[in-house]
């Protein structure tokens, strides 16, 4: 597949109508600075005014996380009233939030057209990270994935992307008053990976936009290395990652030979372990990034063996990188098992003694079913049997 055309830069799309929304409105989360700006003038406010104006509404979106325009007091009571009357702030609705034992928080969210998405917050000692999802469902199909279960039904918009994150600012209480900046303060949500439902490159604009929002200084201002991006393995997109996103990267590789991989990771047909290695060594040289992480899942018998350790040190050679060894989080109608504590702990050793970290993730919110890959959105879980996920895995 060719890589899609980037957006031309001297054109710009200006939103009308929000054909989701309940109140015909257009909504501001996601806009641009500059898509923002033309609404503003299209709508009356004076050009010279205009980028000022986008500076202001900005700072009380996405800094201060204000969403009623009557409470943003710099701005004139006329612009205000206008506001109210063309535009809204709106984010996902929350339908149901659960905790785990551990802390973890895992939210089910409504987006445009009625379409659910899981979202999970990870709460650690010294940070605190966002999992998001970036479309309604998955089209890789990969089969240890319980998200891949579930088909893809479309992209998310970047005002469905960065909705995730201001919903999750809402529920853990972390947006400053009005008019401070908490510069220096621990976060509570430090980290964004795009690791939930979807694969995020193959919604690549979408994806790029809404970070640009979350990055921004002047607003939710997450530094690129504070955002992690998982892909399969799209290659043609992943230059273009580093180009105009610079997050870190991580690749889903849970593999060392082609064979085994088009079984676990079947985007490997089309681009194999030598295509796809050859596009991540030039990843950290383009992005000014750190290591690449390979996130590898342990599946007994599957891809766990000291052979499996040894290639894909050889594989690495090469590239800046460290490896996530992932037990294997089990689902109903999953086809695998996860290796035993030995065999992933001897698979580490061999990696470790290759001079490559690799630590073993700590499964978390297993017991509400927010692990990693476990996500799916429970209307759609309860509609379907233990026999039927069983089928469509090919187990």
């Amino acid at each position: 597949m060719a890589p899609s055309a980037p957006i031309t830069p001297d054109i710009l799309t200006i939103p009308r109508k929000d054909s989701d929304g309940q109140s015909g409105k257009i909504n501001f989360v996601g806009l641009s600075r500059d898509q923002m700006r033309a609404l503003l003038v299209e709508h009356g406010t004076p050009e010279k005014q205009a980028k000022m104006r986008v500076g202001q509404i900005w700072q009380w979106i996405y800094q201060w996380g204000v969403r009623d325009f009557e409470e943003m007091t710099n701005l004139s009571k006329a612009l205000r009233s206008s506001l109210c009357e063309a535009f809204e702030v709106r984010i996902p609705e929350v339908i149901s939030k659960q905790v785990s034992d551990d802390g973890t928080r895992k939210y089910l969210v409504r987006i445009n057209g009625g379409h659910e998405v899981e979202v999970v917050y990870i709460p650690e000692d010294n940070r605190g990270t966002l999992c998001i999802s970036s479309q309604v469902g998955c089209t890789l199909t990969c089969s240890f994935c319980h998200t891949g279960t579930q088909k893809l039904v479309r992209n998310l918009t970047p005002a469905e992307i960065v909705g995730q994150v201001m919903m999750a600012r809402d529920d853990l209480g972390e947006w400053p008053e009005k008019g401070e900046h908490n510069e220096g303060e621990a976060r509570l949500l430090s980290n964004v990976v795009l690791m939930g439902m979807g694969e995020p490159l193959y919604n690549f604009e979408n994806v790029r936009d809404a970070m640009k929002i979350v990055m921004d200084g002047e607003g939710i201002a997450l530094g690129r290395r504070r955002i992690t991006l998982s892909t399969s393995g799209v290659v043609p997109e992943i230059h273009r990652t580093a180009k105009e996103i610079g997050c870190l990267l991580a690749v889903s590789f849970h593999a060392t030979e082609d064979a085994t991989r088009d079984k676990l990771v079947p985007i490997n047909k089309r681009w194999n372990i030598e295509a796809l290695l050859d596009a991540l060594r030039e990843y950290p040289k383009a992005s000014n990034s750190e290591r690449i992480t390979f996130e590898y899942v342990m599946l007994n018998g599957v891809n766990d063996s000291d052979e499996d350790a040894h290639r894909l040190v050889k594989l690495l050679d090469g590239i800046p990188s460290k490896v996530n060894l992932i037990p294997f989080n089990e689902w109903p109608g999953a086809p695998y098992t996860r290796s035993s504590n030995n065999r992933i702990h001897a698979f580490a050793r061999i990696l470790m003694a290759a001079g490559y970290a690799s630590p073993i993730r700590t499964p978390r919110g297993e017991d509400i079913m927010a692990a990693c890959g476990q996500l799916k959105s429970a209307t759609e879980r309860e509609r379907k049997s233990r026999a039927q996920i069983a089928a469509e895995t090919g187990s």
